[in-house]
C-alpha cells in the first residue's frame, strides 16, 4: 500500500552520455559533445509533466514473457519493452551546470527515474543518464521521518571501543534501542479512512468475519480503508453498504 503512494526524487542527470543500463552502472552506448543550456532545459520539462506514456529501461524489473527485462538484458539480449502510461505530478529544476542538472521530481507509482533522465537527453540532443539518484518522500513519510544507517548504528551499539582494545568484541547489543525509531503500522496508511471499532469487533475481523461500521461519520462506501482499535491497526479492508469487509488482518 505504501509503494502505491506518490513518490518525490531528487536526482542528478549527467549530459554528454546514454548509457545501458540509464545510470552510471553500464557502458556508454551513446555519446555527445553538445551540452543543454538551462532555458532549452526549462523549456522542455513541460512535457514531462502530468499523464505521459514512458518506456521502461532494458534492465528493469518489468517481465518479458515471464522473463525480468534486466535478466533478459544480462544475457544481451534487446527487448521491446511496450511504453505505458505515468503520471509526473511535478518536475523541478534544482540546480544546473554545464554537464549536469540537478531535478526534483513526484512521480506516481510505475514511474522510472532514469527513462525520464534518457528520455530528456534525446529531447535535448546531447543524451543523458542518472548520474546520481535519492528518493526523499514516499507517501506519507517525509525526510523529517528518515532515519540514517549511522543513527540506527549508533542506537544499537552505543560508544564502541576503538580498533584492538581487550574490550572490542564485550560490547552488548542492545536491539530495544532502536524501538525509539519505530513507528507504528498505521502511520504508513494514513492516506486511507481510518475506522475505530471496539475490542469485540476487532476480534471478529481477526477471525476473517466483516462488521458493522457504526458512527454518523462512518463512510458507507471505500474501497480500502484501515479498522483501528485502541489506536492499533486491526486489518485493511473494504466498506461496503456500511460494513468493513477484511482483507489483510494483522496480528494483535
Amino acid at each position: 500500500y505504501v509503494q502505491d503512494g506518490a513518490k518525490v526524487y531528487r536526482f542528478t542527470v549527467a549530459w554528454g552520455e546514454e548509457r545501458s543500463t540509464d545510470d552510471l552502472e553500464g557502458p556508454v552506448t551513446k555519446s555527445s559533445d553538445q551540452r543543454p543550456a538551462e532555458a532549452d532545459v526549462l523549456l522542455l520539462m513541460p512535457k514531462y509533466t502530468g499523464v505521459i506514456m514512458q518506456t521502461p529501461p532494458q534492465f528493469s524489473a518489468i517481465k518479458i514473457a515471464g522473463e525480468r527485462a534486466y535478466d533478459l538484458a544480462r544475457d544481451g539480449a534487446t527487448v521491446d519493452i511496450p511504453a505505458r502510461e505515468v503520471e509526473i505530478g511535478r518536475l523541478d529544476l534544482i540546480e544546473h551546470s554545464a554537464d549536469s542538472t540537478i531535478f526534483e521530481v513526484e512521480c506516481g507509482k510505475g514511474t522510472y527515474v532514469r527513462s525520464l533522465a534518457r528520455d530528456m537527453g534525446r529531447d535535448l540532443g546531447c543524451f543523458g543518464h542518472i548520474a546520481e539518484l535519492r528518493r526523499i518522500e514516499v507517501e506519507p513519510f517525509t525526510q523529517e521521518d528518515f532515519v540514517t544507517i549511522a543513527e540506527l548504528e549508533a542506537a544499537r551499539f552505543g560508544e564502541q571501543p576503538d580498533e584492538g582494545s581487550d574490550s572490542a568484541d564485550t560490547v552488548p547489543v542492545d536491539f530495544n534501542a532502536i524501538d525509539a525509531f519505530l513507528v507504528d503500522t498505521s502511520a504508513a496508511l494514513d492516506c486511507l479512512p481510518q475506522i475505530a471499532i471496539s475490542d469485540d469487533a476487532a476480534t471478529k475481523i481477526r477471525l476473517g468475519n466483516p462488521v458493522i461500521i457504526r458512527g454518523r461519520d462512518a463512510p458507507v462506501e471505500a474501497e480500502e480503508a484501515c479498522a483501528t482499535a485502541r489506536g492499533k491497526l486491526v486489518a485493511i479492508g473494504a466498506i461496503e453498504q456500511g460494513m468493513f469487509k477484511p482483507k489483510r488482518v494483522f496480528a494483535g
